[in-house]
């Protein structure tokens, strides 16, 4: 009996791996050279680091811009690229990369993800960051099998648990959220944690209380110590066992940075990053390019006016490769017409 055929290809001018601020913004430039492509990020959003380390804090060193917030930047570069329709493949984590025709330095990459996705472009652009992020595991016996059937890992749809018994296993903001956000939606909510002090935003907490004063959701203080699928076993301070029902576990202990299957990739790293050239920004490998943090050279600094600076030009080195050689005119957004038309924006009186 045969395998069923993989899917087809998703051909595009360059692939973006990563959904940061880096990522983001290679895809802004290639949209102003009229470079199609796509972006794949591990996690079910855009924003990368940004956005899980620093979501809610300020950050104050982005041009023009007196104070941000990482999910405030992710926002704004988000809504950069909104002219260009960029399509994003979030969740899903590049796992296999290589040649069309191996040894030859001008075939087309081929990456798959973990989802099974396909892709085949002209050039790549690793803006990894420090790597995929992915969640904190449940450190139980057994949990691994009820993965994405009664368990899951920082679910962004929590109306798939309409009408179920859900509990919520964390301390901090994703937690909250997760909880607060299946209240109307679950048919109850319990949020556990090893002690009964939540981190996460004021007005996140203040909304908790309120709900926890109206019983819309439950706190359970313990520890995980067995999970069955429908049942999770918590000890708890007090040295005694006690039984959960549910019908859904989701877990929101974090995330951590892997670099994960990009040592795989023959990179040829150092101290688990990639060595580029400053003048394209392309690593050993003709047509692959790296940008952010995940990229090292001579007197590199890990900031995000850094990355901007890489990502725009390994956009014109991309340009170069996808429109074989032929590199496009300098244009500003001011004053060309082209690049108005493309940002949406009105045509100059």
């Amino acid at each position: 009996m045969t395998g069923q055929a993989p899917p087809p290809h998703l051909d595009t001018g360059a692939l973006i791996i990563g959904a940061g601020p880096a990522g983001l913004f290679q895809a802004f430039q290639l949209g102003l050279l009229e470079i199609p492509c796509r972006i794949v990020d591990a996690l079910p959003h855009a924003g990368g680091q940004c956005v899980e380390l620093y979501g809610h804090k300020p950050i104050y060193d982005i041009p023009g811009t007196p104070v941000t917030t990482g999910a405030g930047l992710a926002e704004s570069l988000l809504a950069q690229i909104a002219p260009f329709q960029v399509p994003m493949h979030l969740g899903e984590q590049v796992a296999t990369l290589e040649r069309e025709q191996p040894g030859d330095a001008e075939a087309l990459w081929l990456a798959t993800t973990s989802a099974g996705t396909r892709f085949r472009a002209k050039a790549v652009v690793i803006a990894a960051g420090v790597g995929a992020f992915v969640p904190k595991r449940l450190s139980v016996e057994g949990a691994e099998a009820h993965e994405g059937r009664s368990l899951f890992y920082h679910p962004s749809d929590l109306s798939r648990f309409a009408g179920q018994s859900v509990v919520v296993h964390g301390g901090e903001e994703a937690a909250v959220e997760a909880a607060l956000g299946l209240v109307g939606v679950a048919r109850d909510v319990t949020l556990l944690h090893r002690r009964d002090v939540f981190r996460a935003d004021d007005a996140l907490l203040a909304a908790l209380r309120q709900r926890l004063d109206t019983g819309d959701i439950q706190i359970a203080v313990g520890q995980p110590s067995a999970f069955d699928g429908r049942s999770l076993t918590i000890d708890t301070p007090d040295g005694e066992t006690r039984a959960l029902p549910l019908d859904a576990l989701i877990v929101c202990q974090g995330i951590s940075p892997r670099l994960g299957p990009i040592a795989d990739w023959g990179l040829e790293l150092e101290r688990k990053q990639i060595p580029v050239d400053t003048q394209r920004f392309q690593t050993r490998e003709a047509g692959l390019y790296a940008v952010g943090d995940i990229n090292t050279y001579p007197g590199k600094r890990k900031l995000i006016v850094s990355a901007f600076h890489e990502a725009t030009l390994a956009a014109w080195a991309v340009a170069e490769r996808v429109f074989d050689g032929k590199v496009p005119p300098l244009q500003y957004t001011t004053t060309s017409t082209r690049l108005r038309e493309l940002l949406g924006a009105p045509p100059q009186p």
